[in-house]
């Protein structure tokens, strides 16, 4: 019986605590979804924005409001991208989705660095710590509707 446990669990004679190939393969798989899907969206996004005349040409500064609304959508994809994270992560949704939240810090902060006193068309710094800021939110709330749609489907 402890053997069949061992095995259900994915750990092995020997092994105790060291995660199969496949598993680890499909959790780093989860989260550079996740990260994809942020990055892709958004990306996509300010393309389209700046196409349709929303947006002013790139590297142009931009009112306010519209950086507040490009911070608006990135927190939309922040979401979904977590969502994407914990519903593909192998196990531990959260502990995945959280993995992506601090990827999204250190990335975010490096881009802060990068435009520090760079002018307004890189950002406002609100705008910049913003992006920053969203990253662990985001991935909590990703992750709590992934897993709560995962139990209705399971329950259902």
């Amino acid at each position: 019986m402890a053997d069949a446990n061992r095995q259900s669990d994915g750990v092995h004679e020997g092994t105790a605590g060291v995660e199969p190939p496949a598993r680890v393969v499909a959790s780093v798989g989860a989260v550079v979804a996740g990260l994809l899907a942020i990055f892709v969206l958004s990306i996509a996004t300010d393309i389209v924005m700046h196409a349709s005349g929303i947006f002013p040409p790139w590297l142009e500064p931009m009112v306010p409001r519209l950086w507040g609304l490009a911070l608006g959508y990135r927190v939309v994809y922040g979401v979904m991208g977590a969502g994407i994270t914990a519903s593909l992560a192998p196990r531990r949704a959260m502990k995945h989705a959280m993995i992506l939240a601090w990827i999204g810090v250190v990335l975010s902060t490096i881009g802060v660095a990068v435009n520090w006193g760079k002018g307004e068309e890189f950002g406002p710094m609100w705008f910049n710590l913003g992006i920053v800021a969203i990253s662990l939110p985001c991935s909590w709330i990703g992750a709590k509707l992934a897993m709560s749609m995962r139990r209705d489907v399971v329950s259902h």
